[in-house]
């Protein structure tokens, strides 16, 4: 397995540094503005939006129905990953990317505008579902198109770093929605913020389209996707029929799906946990002071932004299932420690314990993106690793906030939810093992 991670597929029609860095570049662009956009949603889910839509509701309910409404974005990505890997495995990842990123800017935009509870009653937390539904669509077809735009244009044995770079989008994502959002609350009122000022980072979403229009006018197709569609059109011209991607993985590699997604639960969760979850713990439980929260989550972005490229270069030449272990291990022993550091209510300790997480999810996240791009050939690519990846996402990441806030009211001790990512770090590390001993298609 580490061999084959080392080992770009080659292509008759190599790309050149300028297709190199134009893949690149736009991958981490589109990623890190569709990422923009989906993470003020989890930020205001855990400051604004239960008083703004469910303000019938106590703290604890409201909390609750907000982070379920979050959840709910992660219901459609699945659906978002199959609509781009039928139309990514056979038209190109180029139109995929830029058809996402205009939905995206469009439906953050509308929740910008969207009435409040007040103004139109139970229409408003509906209309705020159906938003974030459209936003789980997109976010579900533009991670295929990223990733892979960055990896099938890599230069040879620079795969892992490639794919790091498109999965730079979410830390930058987050840093960005993170500082728009407190830079709003700052220039405003308390109360003009609850009443308008949480929307402007939200309509802000809208300069997405710039970087569509880019995408479309100077990124090129990816040369392994036009020598996938070359391969099939020769197929078509004997008169056999193109399999559809979505069958041919389902039919043919649905546990390599599976056990894809299954490794990489645990640091979806962990992230949203920490990104999400955390930040309406350590403020509605902790009494801690939410400006001071964000910056933290700001500086852990960063460090992000340094582990994950650093770790992926190192997959380049160790093999992507050594540091993916490495990281999947760290999330398992640190959860504990992290928990009993946060509960101490202090900014230092809470520093501390989400920093050394920080650099566990970063070892996982750099790597990802091309072991998962390596598990599937080009033909099914998109649909393949979409489908592996939003699995994680929805089963890991999408309802861990909401799980949180459950394992809390239940137990009432913050180690329910350090068990919880235990638990999900055992089930990556048996998944990850039946990878690493042959369960990928390549290699049949």
């Amino acid at each position: 397995m580490a061999s084959e991670a080392r080992t770009s597929t080659p292509t008759d029609d190599a790309p050149g540094p300028a297709t190199h860095r134009r893949g690149a570049g736009a991958a981490a662009l589109a990623s890190t503005f569709e990422w923009y956009d989906f993470f003020l949603f989890g930020t205001a889910a855990a400051l604004v939006f239960g008083s703004e839509f469910f303000p019938s509701a106590s703290p604890a309910a409201g909390a609750v129905a907000s982070f379920a409404t979050f959840a709910v974005g992660f219901l459609a990505r699945p659906l978002g990953s199959v609509i781009g890997g039928h139309f990514g495995d056979r038209h190109g990842r180029k139109p995929v990317l830029v058809v996402s990123l205009l939905v995206m800017s469009v439906a953050t935009a509308a929740i910008g505008l969207l009435p409040n509870y007040a103004s139109i009653g139970i229409a408003a937390p509906v209309l705020l579902m159906t938003l974030r539904l459209i936003q789980g669509a997109a976010v579900g077809a533009q991670w295929g198109g990223s990733v892979l735009l960055a990896t099938e244009s890599a230069p040879a044995g620079k795969r892992g770093l490639y794919g790091s770079i498109a999965g730079l989008g979410v830390p930058l994502g987050l840093i960005l929605a993170n500082a728009v959002f407190l830079t709003a609350e700052k220039a405003v009122s308390p109360a003009a913020f609850t009443s308008w000022g949480w929307r402007v980072p939200f309509l802000a979403g809208l300069l997405v389209v710039g970087i569509a229009w880019y995408i479309h006018r100077r990124v090129e197709e990816t040369p392994e996707f036009r020598a996938a569609e070359a391969r099939l059109a020769a197929e078509e011209r004997a008169q056999k029929s193109r399999r559809s991607p979505l069958k041919q993985v389902l039919r043919h590699h649905l546990g390599t799906v599976l056990l894809a997604g299954g490794s990489f639960m645990v640091n979806t969760a962990t992230f949203y946990i920490m990104a999400t979850g955390t930040l309406d713990y350590a403020t509605r439980e902790l009494g801690l002071k939410r400006d001071p929260i964000l910056l933290i989550a700001l500086v852990l972005s960063v460090v992000q932004l340094a582990v994950g490229p650093s770790s992926a270069a190192l997959s380049d030449r160790i093999g992507r299932i050594k540091v993916y272990t490495a990281g999947t291990i760290g999330l398992m022993v640190w959860a504990v420690p992290m928990f009993l550091l946060i509960d101490t209510a202090s900014y230092a300790g809470l520093f501390v314990g989400m920093l050394v997480c920080s650099l566990f999810l970063g070892l996982m996240s750099g790597p990802q993106a091309a072991l998962f791009t390596e598990l599937f050939t080009p033909e099914m690519r998109f649909t393949g690793a979409s489908l592996g990846y939003q699995f994680a996402t929805i089963v890991g990441g999408g309802f861990a906030p909401l799980i949180m806030v459950l394992l809390l009211d239940v137990f009432g001790t913050s180690l329910a939810v350090a068990a919880y990512i235990i638990v999900l770090a055992i089930g990556a590390l048996c998944c990850i093992a039946l990878l690493a001993r042959g369960r990928n298609p390549l290699r049949r």
